[in-house]
Protein backbone atom coordinates (compact mmCIF):
# COMPACT_ATOMS: atom_id res chain seq x y z
CA UNK A 1 0.00 0.00 0.00
CA UNK A 2 2.70 2.48 0.95
CA UNK A 3 4.30 2.12 -2.51
CA UNK A 4 1.62 4.47 -3.83
CA UNK A 5 3.13 7.23 -1.70
CA UNK A 6 6.24 7.20 -3.87
CA UNK A 7 4.86 5.77 -7.14
CA UNK A 8 6.08 8.29 -9.78
CA UNK A 9 2.86 7.86 -11.75
CA UNK A 10 1.10 9.69 -8.93
CA UNK A 11 3.64 11.14 -6.50
CA UNK A 12 5.80 14.17 -7.28
CA UNK A 13 8.21 14.41 -4.37
CA UNK A 14 10.91 16.81 -5.54
CA UNK A 15 11.06 20.01 -7.56
CA UNK A 16 11.94 20.04 -11.23
CA UNK A 17 10.47 20.03 -14.71
CA UNK A 18 6.93 18.64 -14.62
CA UNK A 19 4.55 17.82 -17.47
CA UNK A 20 0.90 16.92 -17.02
CA UNK A 21 0.89 15.01 -20.31
CA UNK A 22 3.08 12.42 -18.59
CA UNK A 23 0.18 11.60 -16.26
CA UNK A 24 -3.08 9.94 -17.22
CA UNK A 25 -6.56 11.12 -16.27
CA UNK A 26 -7.59 7.43 -15.96
CA UNK A 27 -6.15 4.86 -13.59
CA UNK A 28 -3.39 2.74 -15.16
CA UNK A 29 -4.63 -0.66 -16.30
CA UNK A 30 -2.08 -2.56 -14.19
CA UNK A 31 -3.85 -1.43 -11.03
CA UNK A 32 -6.65 -3.72 -9.93
CA UNK A 33 -9.52 -1.26 -10.29
CA UNK A 34 -12.12 -3.71 -9.00
CA UNK A 35 -10.10 -4.41 -5.88
CA UNK A 36 -9.34 -0.72 -5.32
CA UNK A 37 -13.02 0.19 -5.54
CA UNK A 38 -13.98 -2.65 -3.21
CA UNK A 39 -11.44 -1.60 -0.59
CA UNK A 40 -12.52 2.04 -0.44
CA UNK A 41 -15.00 1.24 2.33
CA UNK A 42 -12.31 -0.62 4.25
CA UNK A 43 -9.93 2.30 3.79
CA UNK A 44 -12.52 4.74 5.13
CA UNK A 45 -12.99 2.66 8.27
CA UNK A 46 -9.24 2.47 8.78
CA UNK A 47 -8.87 6.23 8.25
CA UNK A 48 -11.48 6.77 10.96
CA UNK A 49 -9.49 4.66 13.42
CA UNK A 50 -6.25 6.38 12.47
CA UNK A 51 -7.78 9.82 12.90
CA UNK A 52 -8.70 8.90 16.46
CA UNK A 53 -5.07 7.91 17.07
CA UNK A 54 -3.93 11.14 15.42
CA UNK A 55 -6.06 13.12 17.85
CA UNK A 56 -5.06 11.08 20.89
CA UNK A 57 -1.33 11.32 20.21
CA UNK A 58 -1.52 15.07 19.57
CA UNK A 59 1.84 15.19 17.78
CA UNK A 60 0.85 15.64 14.16
CA UNK A 61 -1.67 17.49 12.06
CA UNK A 62 -2.61 16.54 8.50
CA UNK A 63 -3.19 19.14 5.82
CA UNK A 64 -4.86 17.86 2.65
CA UNK A 65 -4.83 20.36 -0.22
CA UNK A 66 -7.16 19.86 -3.19
CA UNK A 67 -6.66 21.67 -6.47
CA UNK A 68 -8.40 21.03 -9.77
CA UNK A 69 -10.25 22.55 -12.66
CA UNK A 70 -13.99 23.17 -12.25
CA UNK A 71 -16.12 19.98 -12.13
CA UNK A 72 -13.19 17.69 -11.35
CA UNK A 73 -14.98 16.38 -8.25
CA UNK A 74 -13.11 17.94 -5.33
CA UNK A 75 -16.23 18.28 -3.15
CA UNK A 76 -17.47 14.74 -3.76
CA UNK A 77 -14.00 13.28 -3.26
CA UNK A 78 -13.65 15.01 0.11
CA UNK A 79 -17.18 13.99 1.12
CA UNK A 80 -16.74 10.31 0.25
CA UNK A 81 -13.23 9.77 1.59
CA UNK A 82 -13.90 11.53 4.89
CA UNK A 83 -17.46 10.26 5.41
CA UNK A 84 -16.47 7.83 8.18
CA UNK A 85 -14.34 10.23 10.22
CA UNK A 86 -15.52 11.89 13.42
CA UNK A 87 -16.56 15.42 12.32
CA UNK A 88 -14.85 16.84 15.41
CA UNK A 89 -11.52 15.68 14.02
CA UNK A 90 -11.81 17.25 10.58
CA UNK A 91 -12.19 20.82 9.34
CA UNK A 92 -12.77 21.83 5.74
CA UNK A 93 -12.04 25.28 4.34
CA UNK A 94 -13.34 26.23 0.89
CA UNK A 95 -11.40 29.28 -0.18
CA UNK A 96 -13.12 31.80 -2.44
CA UNK A 97 -11.85 35.11 -3.79
CA UNK A 98 -10.04 37.02 -1.00
CA UNK A 99 -12.08 39.49 1.03
CA UNK A 100 -11.04 43.11 1.56
CA UNK A 101 -9.55 42.15 4.92
CA UNK A 102 -7.67 39.22 3.42
CA UNK A 103 -6.29 41.35 0.59
CA UNK A 104 -4.91 43.77 3.19
CA UNK A 105 -2.58 41.00 4.39
CA UNK A 106 0.04 38.93 2.58
CA UNK A 107 -1.32 36.19 0.31
CA UNK A 108 -0.51 33.39 2.78
CA UNK A 109 -2.15 35.01 5.81
CA UNK A 110 -5.60 33.46 5.59
CA UNK A 111 -4.11 30.04 4.87
CA UNK A 112 -1.80 30.21 7.87
CA UNK A 113 -4.83 31.05 10.03
CA UNK A 114 -6.56 27.95 8.65
CA UNK A 115 -3.72 25.52 9.27
CA UNK A 116 -4.98 22.49 11.24
CA UNK A 117 -4.07 22.03 14.88
CA UNK A 118 -2.15 18.94 16.01
CA UNK A 119 -4.50 15.99 16.17
CA UNK A 120 -6.71 17.36 13.42
CA UNK A 121 -7.11 16.72 9.70
CA UNK A 122 -7.50 19.99 7.84
CA UNK A 123 -8.75 20.07 4.26
CA UNK A 124 -8.23 23.06 2.00
CA UNK A 125 -10.61 22.95 -0.95
CA UNK A 126 -8.54 25.25 -3.15
CA UNK A 127 -5.70 26.85 -1.30
CA UNK A 128 -2.76 29.24 -1.36
CA UNK A 129 -1.99 27.77 -4.79
CA UNK A 130 -4.77 29.87 -6.27
CA UNK A 131 -2.30 32.75 -5.87
CA UNK A 132 0.01 31.17 -8.47
CA UNK A 133 -2.75 29.65 -10.61
CA UNK A 134 -5.73 31.97 -11.08
CA UNK A 135 -3.49 34.99 -10.71
CA UNK A 136 -1.11 33.71 -13.40
CA UNK A 137 -4.01 33.28 -15.80
CA UNK A 138 -5.55 36.59 -14.66
CA UNK A 139 -2.56 38.68 -13.48
CA UNK A 140 -4.76 41.75 -13.21
CA UNK A 141 -6.07 40.29 -9.94
CA UNK A 142 -2.68 40.96 -8.37
CA UNK A 143 -3.13 44.70 -8.82
CA UNK A 144 -5.98 44.64 -6.29
CA UNK A 145 -3.62 43.36 -3.60
CA UNK A 146 -1.79 46.71 -3.26
CA UNK A 147 1.65 45.12 -3.25
CA UNK A 148 4.39 47.78 -2.94
CA UNK A 149 6.06 48.46 -6.27
CA UNK A 150 3.48 46.55 -8.34
CA UNK A 151 1.38 49.00 -10.32
CA UNK A 152 1.08 47.28 -13.71
CA UNK A 153 0.64 43.74 -15.03
CA UNK A 154 3.88 44.11 -16.98
CA UNK A 155 5.78 44.11 -13.70
CA UNK A 156 4.65 40.56 -12.91
CA UNK A 157 7.69 38.87 -14.39
CA UNK A 158 9.19 35.43 -13.67
CA UNK A 159 11.08 36.84 -10.71
CA UNK A 160 7.76 37.84 -9.12
CA UNK A 161 6.27 34.36 -9.55
CA UNK A 162 9.44 32.68 -8.33
CA UNK A 163 9.26 34.81 -5.19
CA UNK A 164 5.75 33.46 -4.60
CA UNK A 165 6.89 29.87 -5.13
CA UNK A 166 9.71 30.55 -2.68
CA UNK A 167 7.24 31.86 -0.09
CA UNK A 168 5.05 28.79 -0.57
CA UNK A 169 8.00 26.44 -0.17
CA UNK A 170 9.08 28.18 3.02
CA UNK A 171 5.52 28.17 4.40
CA UNK A 172 5.06 24.46 3.78
CA UNK A 173 8.50 23.60 5.14
CA UNK A 174 7.67 25.55 8.31
CA UNK A 175 4.40 23.63 8.73
CA UNK A 176 6.10 20.28 8.12
CA UNK A 177 8.91 21.03 10.56
CA UNK A 178 6.32 21.70 13.23
CA UNK A 179 4.43 18.46 12.79
CA UNK A 180 2.04 18.98 9.89
CA UNK A 181 1.82 16.19 7.34
CA UNK A 182 1.13 17.82 3.96
CA UNK A 183 -0.58 16.02 1.08
CA UNK A 184 -1.35 18.02 -2.07
CA UNK A 185 -3.79 16.51 -4.56
CA UNK A 186 -4.32 17.66 -8.14
CA UNK A 187 -7.42 15.97 -9.55
CA UNK A 188 -6.34 15.41 -13.14
CA UNK A 189 -9.47 15.60 -15.31
CA UNK A 190 -9.39 15.74 -19.10
CA UNK A 191 -10.88 18.67 -20.98
CA UNK A 192 -13.33 16.31 -22.71
CA UNK A 193 -14.58 15.03 -19.34
CA UNK A 194 -15.07 18.57 -18.07
CA UNK A 195 -17.25 19.33 -21.09
CA UNK A 196 -19.33 16.23 -20.38
CA UNK A 197 -19.85 17.20 -16.75
CA UNK A 198 -20.74 20.79 -17.63
CA UNK A 199 -23.40 19.56 -20.08
CA UNK A 200 -24.74 17.20 -17.44
CA UNK A 201 -25.07 20.07 -14.97
CA UNK A 202 -26.94 22.14 -17.53
CA UNK A 203 -29.31 19.33 -18.59
CA UNK A 204 -30.07 18.03 -15.09
CA UNK A 205 -32.28 20.48 -13.12
CA UNK A 206 -31.01 19.04 -9.83
CA UNK A 207 -27.47 20.01 -10.82
CA UNK A 208 -28.11 23.46 -12.26
CA UNK A 209 -27.01 25.06 -9.02
CA UNK A 210 -23.52 23.62 -9.53
CA UNK A 211 -23.05 25.42 -12.83
CA UNK A 212 -21.97 28.99 -13.48
CA UNK A 213 -21.64 30.59 -16.88
CA UNK A 214 -18.27 31.82 -15.66
CA UNK A 215 -17.14 28.19 -15.65
CA UNK A 216 -17.32 28.16 -19.44
CA UNK A 217 -15.39 31.42 -19.63
CA UNK A 218 -12.62 29.95 -17.50
CA UNK A 219 -12.62 26.82 -19.64
CA UNK A 220 -11.45 28.98 -22.54
CA UNK A 221 -8.20 29.44 -20.60
CA UNK A 222 -7.66 25.68 -20.20
CA UNK A 223 -4.21 25.59 -21.78
CA UNK A 224 -2.98 28.52 -19.71
CA UNK A 225 -4.23 26.84 -16.54
CA UNK A 226 -2.41 23.62 -17.45
CA UNK A 227 0.84 25.56 -17.85
CA UNK A 228 0.24 27.32 -14.53
CA UNK A 229 -0.34 23.98 -12.80
CA UNK A 230 2.80 22.50 -14.33
CA UNK A 231 4.86 25.45 -13.15
CA UNK A 232 3.40 25.43 -9.64
CA UNK A 233 3.70 21.68 -9.13
CA UNK A 234 7.22 21.58 -10.53
CA UNK A 235 8.32 24.49 -8.32
CA UNK A 236 6.80 23.33 -5.02
CA UNK A 237 6.96 19.53 -4.90
CA UNK A 238 9.03 18.26 -1.98
CA UNK A 239 9.45 15.11 0.08
CA UNK A 240 7.77 16.85 3.03
CA UNK A 241 5.03 18.34 0.81
CA UNK A 242 4.46 15.99 -2.13
CA UNK A 243 1.98 16.48 -4.93
CA UNK A 244 -0.24 13.58 -5.97
CA UNK A 245 -1.58 13.63 -9.53
CA UNK A 246 -4.92 11.86 -9.19
CA UNK A 247 -6.74 10.49 -12.27
CA UNK A 248 -10.19 12.12 -12.11
CA UNK A 249 -12.11 11.22 -15.27
CA UNK A 250 -13.89 8.55 -13.18
CA UNK A 251 -14.86 9.98 -9.82
CA UNK A 252 -14.79 6.67 -7.98
CA UNK A 253 -11.17 6.28 -9.09
CA UNK A 254 -10.10 9.59 -7.59
CA UNK A 255 -11.94 8.84 -4.36
CA UNK A 256 -10.41 5.37 -4.06
CA UNK A 257 -6.91 6.59 -4.78
CA UNK A 258 -7.09 9.56 -2.38
CA UNK A 259 -8.48 7.27 0.32
CA UNK A 260 -5.74 4.74 -0.20
CA UNK A 261 -3.03 7.41 -0.12
CA UNK A 262 -4.39 9.03 3.04
CA UNK A 263 -4.61 5.69 4.79
CA UNK A 264 -1.04 4.84 3.76
CA UNK A 265 0.30 8.19 4.95
CA UNK A 266 -1.43 7.93 8.32
CA UNK A 267 -0.21 4.37 8.80
CA UNK A 268 3.34 5.49 7.99
CA UNK A 269 3.21 7.74 11.08
CA UNK A 270 2.96 4.63 13.29
CA UNK A 271 0.51 6.35 15.59
CA UNK A 272 -0.17 4.99 19.06
CA UNK A 273 -2.38 5.85 21.97
CA UNK A 274 -0.39 7.78 24.60
CA UNK A 275 0.64 5.62 27.54
CA UNK A 276 0.15 6.78 31.10
CA UNK A 277 3.22 6.57 33.34
CA UNK A 278 4.39 7.81 36.71
CA UNK A 279 2.07 10.19 38.52
CA UNK A 280 -0.56 9.91 35.80
CA UNK A 281 -0.77 6.14 36.29
CA UNK A 282 -0.88 6.57 40.05
CA UNK A 283 -3.76 9.00 39.62
CA UNK A 284 -5.64 6.56 37.40
CA UNK A 285 -5.26 3.76 39.91
CA UNK A 286 -6.41 6.03 42.73
CA UNK A 287 -9.45 7.05 40.70
CA UNK A 288 -10.22 3.41 39.96
CA UNK A 289 -9.94 2.52 43.64
CA UNK A 290 -12.28 5.35 44.54
CA UNK A 291 -14.88 4.25 41.99
CA UNK A 292 -14.74 0.63 43.15
CA UNK A 293 -15.14 1.73 46.75
CA UNK A 294 -18.37 3.58 46.03
CA UNK A 295 -21.53 2.08 47.41
CA UNK A 296 -24.15 1.63 44.72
Amino acid sequence: MTDLLTDPRFAITRPGAFRLKDHTSDLPTDLNKKELKKQLEEDKERISDLQELLYASGKHAVLMIFQAMDAAGKDSCIRHVMSGVNPQGVRVWSFKAPSTLERSHDFLWRHALSAPTRGQIGIHNRSHYEEVLVTRVHPEFILGQNIPGITAVEQLNEAFWESRYRSIRAFEEHLATNGTVIMKFFLNMSKAQQKKRFLDRIDDPTKNWKFSTNDVKERQHWDRYMVAYEQAIGATAAAHAPWYIIPADEQWESRALVGRLLRARLEALRLEHPRSVGEVMDGLQAAKAGLLAEKD
